[in-house]
């Protein structure tokens, strides 16, 4: 982006707002409505599933046509059913805009594709593709069109890994947990949802802070180990669909790099709304844990996001600190071209990806055989 005096503000294209109270989007819509982030004004949303004739009466749309209704009234937000419907960017250099893309994984590459002329920066929510070919073409695209591309692993700035980081240094060996919310009877539409599997999408911010801050790479991994007792693989029906998805609930891995950095994911589908940073001696003692949410959130900013926002994804509440202070300095890059400090690139969501795409079959396999036996 061009470079700008500070007090600029760069205008904000919503791509993938979703269901209010449920979707990634809308939480990212409402923090910028609300002024969150000093650098960035929400302008225009792109609602490609509700706006649609076909989505007319199923789950969500009446919520989403209240929400469009009041925030085109109340803060003049223009909504379009597509990408190329957007108003193109004034060429005379007084507009900056940043793109967020926060649609299914699925339909992200398409809606990139469109989104390259309409932007001048983009947010690209995790993983970003379904595979890491897609993603490879969609970097070269932005790269061709001089578009920065930043990725929304919120846990690459998030206070308790940053605090994990540092206080282990070199010493400790650190395992990263994450914990979602979801009841057991949830599964089989969360695996639908989710189809491109949990490492790919749940796990993938830990995988991110392991190729980030540890040097993890596909080429640099010398053993992944799953621990079975802590794992569960299993195949699920879909219930829109009815087809079988076969994913984790739940996995713990350790991984050995040819460097001999050893560093452990444990992630839980139904365990709870925290992550947790664990250091452990060289006798696997605990010897210190960070929190997120800590007890500061806890005791206040959750219960006053739950009070604004009752209903809402219990992970919003927990997380709302962290996208905002993505967005801002993603937006701030936006607005005077400064790199982001600790965001991930695009390239780093590539060698994520790589790393999720190496390891499933890996893990599947180690745990559908301990079955077995």
């Amino acid at each position: 982006c061009k470079m700008t005096t500070d007090d600029r503000k760069c205008d904000v294209l919503m791509v993938g707002c979703g269901c209010p109270l449920r979707s990634m989007g809308w939480y990212h819509a409402e923090q910028l409505l609300d002024n969150r982030c000093p650098s960035a004004q929400l302008r225009y949303v792109v609602e490609p599933w509700y706006m649609q004739k076909a989505a007319m009466n199923t789950p969500g749309w009446s919520e989403f046509e209240a929400w469009k209704e009041r925030v085109s009234k109340d803060y003049g937000v223009q909504f379009y059913a597509r990408v190329d419907q957007v108003p193109s960017i004034k060429e005379d250099g007084s507009e900056l805009r940043m793109g967020i893309l926060s649609a299914r994984t699925a339909d992200n590459p398409s809606l990139f594709a469109q989104m390259v002329s309409k932007c001048h920066t983009i947010y690209l929510e995790k993983p970003g593709a379904p595979s890491v070919e897609e993603l490879v073409q969609m970097r070269d695209m932005a790269e061709a069109a001089n578009v920065s591309v930043y990725m929304g692993f919120n846990k690459n700035v998030a206070k308790y890994s940053t605090k994990t980081m540092e206080y282990a240094g070199d010493r400790g060996q650190i395992t990263f947990v994450h914990n979602n919310n979801y009841q057991l009877a949830d599964l089989p539409e969360c695996f639908e949802r989710n189809a491109e599997g949990m490492l790919k999408n749940m796990a993938i911010h830990e995988l991110a802070l392991l190729v980030t801050f540890f040097g993890v790479s596909v080429s640099t991994i010398d053993e992944v180990q799953s621990d079975a007792a802590k794992s569960s693989c299993q195949t699920l029906k879909g219930p829109a669909s009815g087809k079988d998805f076969t994913d984790f609930d739940k996995i713990y891995f350790t991984i050995t790099t040819q460097n001999g950095v050893k560093i452990s994911v444990f992630a839980d589908r139904c365990a709870g709304d925290d992550s947790v940073g664990i250091i452990y001696d060289e006798n696997n003692n605990v010897v210190k844990q960070f929190c997120m949410p800590d007890e500061d959130d806890v005791q206040q900013s959750i219960p006053a996001l739950a009070k604004k926002y009752p209903g809402a994804m219990p992970y919003f509440y927990v997380q709302d600190p962290d996208y905002c202070a993505l967005k801002e300095r993603i937006a701030q890059q936006c607005v005077s071209g400064t790199s982001p400090q600790g965001v991930a690139t695009i390239d780093i969501a590539i060698e994520t990806l790589k790393v999720a795409e190496y390891l499933t079959p890996i893990l599947q396999e180690q745990l559908l055989s301990e079955v077995a036996i």
